[in-house]
């Protein structure tokens, strides 16, 4: 292994995780090939081969010898059962396509900075899971202990299958932790490995802000949204790095959409409606497995870098990559004079909590934090934050804008706040249709699109209240104190000191409270980017009734209702052309096993 790397210039494998004290094992130092045999491949003490022959010298039988350096229960035992043992699991993380872009394209600086944010926020994402997630659990669950220190081998990669730049990091966490024996002695146990998989989502979302927080603060650069999937949450990519640009380091990407369109379109020949979102992930997922291509004998990174370089040349000129990190630097100072480094606490708690509830209607607390970490990148766009402010928006999200759905059953203790489900009562908004382009089949709006209008109805209604509450306040008072609005005061009078508290410290303190509710709106306002801004506000009662968007909207209402007509009616191979049902026949279905999947679709 220490020979393939060096021939491709990869670093070798770091050790990570607090679970090293326990194995003697220092955390940054060298992974071996042996040692990972023994580890991963055996579930053995990495240095057993010593500690072997310590226990042979002094006597000991070989079998017994050999059982000593097994930690926890031997691959053995699970094979007799016909079962695969589980020795450890693989998380990857990887920075978003435009992060890759700079790294590939910049000079030795910008490389250097990007990979040791890309380092601290793996090891923060890493620290979290110890922290917040990692249990060991036995008896089929029915013991659990909080096991806060995990064994990771991590390996840093460079590139995709096709040999274009993808940093990414390989963190294999070993499924063997220790955990209090029965006497008080520690004792080696699994890892609860389906909570970690439960959890992976927000230690992405955690990763992907402290990674890009980092490398916007050190090169003064600032993020924008970019849609990669239509309907889909949007991407939070490095402003000034063109479309084409990412596109070009995204040949994967491409042919996994086209063999994508290839099978969306069987699905709807064999199925005759359009796949719902469940369908659309498996169809991915299908795309992806087709069109994954073999492993290819790994390049040294200083001749990848120059392949990159000199392929991007090609395609966009030597000026143009030349100037990129100047060009971004220029389009993140542009949005950092515009957006504040601020965040309204009560806003975000109800975007997060209307967000999180149109989607998925039961959640839980992990579901809230990792859209509270997609807010914050949202709404900073790059900007540093408070440590901390994730954990106080949700808090606030599931104390004043959710109800708890967990029911404890009798003779057993309540579950912890972690395991809980909750739910809201957003209103959730009407399906309805859009038509994206000509040629291209209507769609029905996405989950996260009716949350996102959900989400701007209730924000707006909090900010005429505060209006209105301040405003009433003012003409009341005489005295030139400024209180916190209503929905502020609990909390600012806990840590009236901290930044995400406090909401918006740069603030004049003469302010008026209604001039304070008008900052905060129009600081939300200009953290939006300006494609979201044209003929409309962030209030949807207005931007949906302008005469522009009025216009808009019945095209594509029109549009849209023709084109499914369209559909509907065309006659199936089965039967002639004149043979289609009539109107009352079409839309009148018994039991079917797909009735609960495809509910509502021919409304």
């Amino acid at each position: 292994m220490k020979d393939a790397q060096e021939l491709a210039g990869l670093p070798p494998g770091r050790w990570l995780g607090r679970g090293l004290r326990a194995l003697g094992l220092t955390e940054g130092g060298q992974v071996s090939e042996r040692q990972l045999e023994l580890l991963f491949g055996e579930g053995r003490h990495p240095d057993a081969d010593r500690i072997e022959r310590g226990l042979l010298d002094d006597g000991v039988d070989a079998a017994t010898a050999r059982r000593l350096t097994v930690l926890g229960q031997p691959i053995e035992e699970t094979e007799a059962r016909k079962q695969t043992p589980l020795l450890g699991v693989d998380f990857t993380f990887r920075p978003q396509a435009s992060l890759v872009v700079l790294w590939a394209l910049g000079d030795d600086h910008t490389r250097r900075v990007i990979e040791r944010a890309h380092e601290r926020a793996v090891a923060t994402a890493l620290r979290w899971l110890e922290d917040e997630v990692a249990e060991s659990r036995w008896a089929s669950g029915r013991g659990r202990a909080r096991t806060p220190a995990l064994l990771v081998a991590a390996f840093r990669h460079f590139d995709n299958r096709d040999g274009l730049p993808l940093l990414h990091e390989h963190c294999l966490i070993l499924n063997r932790v220790q955990r209090p024996g029965a006497d008080g002695d520690p004792v080696w146990g699994a890892l609860d490995t389906y909570r970690l998989y439960q959890h992976v989502v927000a230690a992405g979302t955690l990763y992907t802000l402290t990674m890009t927080t980092e490398v916007c603060e050190n090169l003064g650069l600032a993020t924008v949204p970019r849609e990669v999937t239509p309907g889909l949450r949007p991407v939070m990519e490095i402003a000034g790095v063109p479309e084409d640009l990412i596109t070009w380091s995204a040949s994967r990407r491409r042919r996994i959409e086209d063999a994508l369109e290839a099978l969306t379109d069987r699905y709807v020949k064999d199925h005759d409606h359009l796949p719902g979102d469940r369908g659309r992930h498996a169809l991915g997922w299908w795309a992806a497995q087709e069109t994954r291509p073999a492993k290819k004998n790994p390049k040294p990174l200083a001749q990848l870098l120059a392949w990159w370089r000199a392929s991007a040349i090609l395609c966009f000129g030597q000026a143009f990559i030349d100037g990129l990190l100047d060009r971004c630097r220029a389009a993140g100072a542009a949005i950092r004079a515009r957006v504040d480094p601020a965040v309204d606490v009560a806003l975000a708690a109800v975007d997060v909590a209307a967000v999180v509830f149109t989607v998925r209607e039961k959640f839980s607390r992990r579901h809230i934090l990792a859209e509270a970490r997609r807010h914050l990148l949202e709404t900073l766009r790059g900007r540093e934050l408070t440590h901390g402010l994730d954990d106080s928006i949700a808090d606030r999200a599931l104390l004043r804008y959710s109800r708890r759905h967990t029911v404890t059953k009798p003779g057993r203790g309540a579950p912890t706040p972690d395991r809980m489900t909750y739910t809201a009562d957003f209103p959730v908004p009407n399906r309805w249709w859009i038509a994206p382009a000509q040629g291209t089949p209507p769609r029905e709006s996405s989950r996260y699109e009716r949350a996102r209008l959900a989400s701007l109805a209730v924000q707006n209604a909090i900010r005429d209240a505060r209006i209105r509450a301040d405003t009433a306040t003012e003409a009341a008072t005489t005295t030139s104190t400024v209180s916190a609005p209503a929905d502020h005061q609990d909390i600012e009078g806990k840590t009236a000191s901290a930044l995400h508290v406090v909401d918006h410290p740069g603030r004049d303190a003469s302010l008026t409270p209604a001039q304070r509710a008008a900052a905060v709106h129009a600081h939300q306002q200009a953290a939006m980017p300006a494609e979201y801004l044209e003929g409309r506000t962030t209030d949807p009662a207005t931007w949906l009734r302008t005469p522009k968007n009025l216009d808009r909207l019945a095209a594509h209402a029109r549009a849209a209702e023709a084109r499914r007509r369209a559909m509907e009616e065309r006659p199936t191979p089965e039967q002639p052309a004149d043979a289609v049902k009539p109107t009352d026949q079409r839309y009148h279905h018994g039991n079917r096993p797909d009735q609960c999947r495809g509910a509502g679709r021919n409304q």
